[in-house]
């Protein structure tokens, strides 16, 4: 199951929640401001995971947050929905807005 860092605050986030419950799919999601365990956690990984190279520079997020299984991580919305078996996301821009 794919594990999701996201937070309520945040409009992307709330639009990934919206296509999942849309398409009936489910992943681990972990809200980032709902406790300082999941936020630890969560910067724990942005500090040291390659992916978040490009967030760290531009002093963005990087919300939603995808993490496979094996631990790969991407801030791709369309590679996270691929993981899954689920056909892309019909939007022009891949790239959420927490992250730019």
């Amino acid at each position: 199951m794919i594990k999701v860092y996201g937070a309520e605050i945040c409009a992307d986030c709330r639009d990934f929640k919206a296509l999942m419950a849309e398409r009936g799919f489910e992943v681990e999601y972990v809200d980032i401001i709902a406790s300082t365990a999941n936020l630890r956690a969560f910067l724990q990984m942005r500090d040291h995971e390659q992916a978040f190279d490009d967030v760290r520079a531009r002093g963005t997020i990087g919300i939603p947050a995808f993490v496979r299984e094996d631990g790969a991580v991407t801030l791709d919305l369309n590679t996270a929905l691929a993981w899954m078996g689920q056909p892309p996301a019909a939007h022009a821009d891949d790239t959420c807005a927490c992250c730019k």
